[in-house]
């Protein structure tokens, strides 16, 4: 028997219905079951007349007409909704994934559970970069690293790696000064010294970050584990022409060297210090461009300026300015720009004008006392993305939770009655209404974005969802000269 012929749904979405039209030329079929977004993927069962096409997607079986679908494979990037910190799952076209970041708790392991069949056959992400040591970016990938069915090819982190020291002020590494200036050294760059430093209980302690390190070089699932840093030019396996044609270009942190040795700037302090020389990457597919930040500040932005430009990074305003941000663009412009630091104010003006997206994507959560995403980082970043309407996305305020128990009061009554009684029907009732208890959350924010390299869709899951219409989904498109624009329908 021949194997099924795969196809993906097409631009912008695509309606599976449950019986296609009978007449010619006519691509609506009637009763929709089912909305795709771009880039899903679908199993055709047989050709029908007309072309319409007897489909399997998303667990549905309907009909599609062949013109909703494609034959090329996309890059998908989905911000995981992870509540506070930052997780996104990248998928090339040539299938390999790439996790950046993986949030505090279970979310993305969840999520990577639910998309790839609960791991019955085993998941093999291509690489993972945890871009700095904060809790809300690498505590989530214990689950990954404790799940004997995820394999990850190399870890990757930003060369600072905790340990215990007598001062805690030292427990990236040593501080040193010179010229007036305060670094950090000891770097662990490579596997080897990885290994080195992770080996001894002494200087793991209680520590997380690096227990953490050591238990995924322990599990024999990971290949090794080193840092990322400018001087890298891409993450090893994503420059010009590797498969799948996407580039992840490395854009920071940016190591001096002190003393004859690799250190970092230090930033005023640990925490300062250790999200300032977050891993940045440029990920680059064909005329699209997507910036993904970490948790990068105000000194660090500047430090990027500073050497990626030349040019003093403060510069006085008028044509130093200008000059600055020019020169600027050429390294950090995109079309898409995940927001550093879940929408922190502490950004660099001249920073955020030189990355210039047309859409933004902050990834942030409830139950933090930062009140993230801030209300003038919103402004700002509005001001300094291009077009006439700039999109701004947020996985917190994607999220919906529907009041699932109307009448809470009511429950706890009824519950304290059955548990209360020893009859099997008291039981029964007692069990009937724990069944009812849901999670809050029924529609989790995740934002989407897929791309061909040359259109974009940036799309998130309805509220109040119909069969045709699951996906909030804003697409950009290129102009005459291969610009990418979003044009809301209510413009002229």
């Amino acid at each position: 028997m021949p194997a099924p012929m795969i196809r993906y749904a097409g631009f912008p979405t695509a309606v599976v219905y449950k019986q296609p039209a009978t007449q010619p030329g006519k691509t609506v079929g009637t009763t929709p079951v089912q909305q795709l977004l771009w880039g899903d993927w679908l199993q055709v069962k047989s050709q029908g007349a007309n072309g319409w096409v007897e489909v399997n997607a998303r667990g549905e079986d309907g009909f599609l007409h062949e013109s909703a679908m494609q034959a090329e494979r996309l890059l998908e990037v989905t911000f995981v909704d992870i509540g506070q910190g930052d997780g996104a799952i990248v998928t090339m076209p040539d299938d390999r994934q790439v996790l950046i970041d993986a949030g505090e708790a279970d979310n993305m392991y969840r999520f990577l559970r639910w998309r790839f069949g609960r791991f019955v056959q085993k998941l093999k992400l291509d690489a993972a970069v945890l871009t700095h040591s904060d809790m809300d970016h690498y505590k989530g990938l214990r689950p990954l690293v404790d799940e004997p069915q995820i394999e990850i090819g190399t870890l990757y982190h930003n060369g600072l790696v905790e340990r215990v020291t007598a001062d805690d002020n030292d427990m990236l590494g040593t501080r040193i000064t010179q010229g007036g200036t305060k670094f950090v050294s000891g770097l662990i760059a490579t596997h080897a010294q990885a290994q080195a430093l992770l080996s001894d209980p002494a200087k793991r302690g209680s520590k997380l970050y690096p227990n953490l390190l050591w238990d995924a070089l322990q599990s024999g699932r990971v290949g090794a584990i080193r840092s990322l840093a400018v001087g890298d030019g891409h993450v090893p396996g994503y420059g010009p022409g590797s498969p799948g044609e996407v580039e992840l270009k490395v854009l920071g942190p940016v190591p001096e060297v002190v003393n004859g040795a690799p250190a970092m700037r230090w930033f005023g302090d640990v925490g300062k210090t250790k999200n300032g020389h977050s891993v940045s990457l440029m990920a680059v597919y064909r005329n699209v461009s997507i910036f993904l930040g970490g948790d990068l500040n105000i000194p660090s932005e500047r430090h990027l300026l500073a050497h990626h430009t030349g040019l003093d990074p403060e510069p006085s305003p008028g044509d130093e300015e200008e000059a600055l941000i020019v020169a600027a663009r050429r390294v950090f412009q995109c079309d898409v720009a995940k927001s550093c630091h879940h929408g922190s104010a502490d950004f660099d003006d001249l920073f955020l004008r030189a990355l210039n997206p047309i859409a933004t994507v902050i990834s942030s959560g409830d139950d933090e006392p930062h009140g993230h995403p801030r209300s003038d980082t919103l402004g700002a970043v509005g001001k300094s993305s291009r077009g006439r309407r700039p999109l701004i996305f947020s996985t917190e305020l994607a999220r919906s939770a529907p009041e699932r128990i109307k009448h809470p009061n009511l429950l706890r009554q009824q519950l304290a009655e059955a548990a209360a009684g020893t009859t099997p029907a008291a039981q029964a009732r007692f069990a009937a209404l724990l069944a009812t208890l849901e999670r809050s959350d029924a529609i989790y924010g995740a934002i989407n974005l897929r791309t061909d390299g040359h259109r974009i869709v940036l799309a998130q899951k309805m509220e109040n969802v119909k069969p045709s219409k699951k996906w909030d989904v804003y697409g950009l498109e290129p102009d005459a000269a291969g610009i990418l624009h979003y044009k809301s329908k209510y413009e002229e």
